[in-house]
């Protein structure tokens, strides 16, 4: 009876940490929020990311509140990426995110095209709390 007791015991300990090792996986999905500075001025970003199996979607708010798609998602063993293709005064621009996630935290660098010369940028984003 006491062997039964003790097996019970580490297959619920063994059980718990397990479920706690899935909880700890990497995730995409929820809101995702940082400050941008660009020429002086500081704009407040919102990313909306959503992982269902293995497909990345989502959408980034834009100045004027409205969702814009990204583009060629991805998300696999923490690393993140994704476009995204604004248009401003006739002329498309796309940004190209990569990061790793890492509890609340995303890591990563943009890289963009600006008077025909490529730039990149870190990014840091957190995790809203809802």
């Amino acid at each position: 009876m006491k062997r039964l007791l003790a097996a019970t015991l580490v297959l619920a300990i063994v059980g718990a940490a397990a479920i706690a090792r899935a909880d700890d996986k990497p995730n995409p999905t929820g809101t995702w929020k940082w400050t941008m500075t660009f020429n002086n001025q500081s704009r407040d970003v919102t990313l909306k990311l959503k992982l269902d199996g293995d497909k990345l979607t989502g959408a980034m708010l834009g100045r004027d509140g409205k969702e814009n798609p990204i583009q060629d998602a991805t998300f696999k063993d923490a690393a993140v990426s994704f476009k995204v293709v604004r248009e401003r005064n006739g002329t498309k621009m796309t940004s190209t995110y990569t990061g790793t996630v890492s509890g609340d935290s995303i890591k990563g660098k943009i890289t963009f095209e600006r008077d025909g010369n490529p730039q990149s940028r870190d990014w840091e984003a957190k995790r809203a709390k809802d």
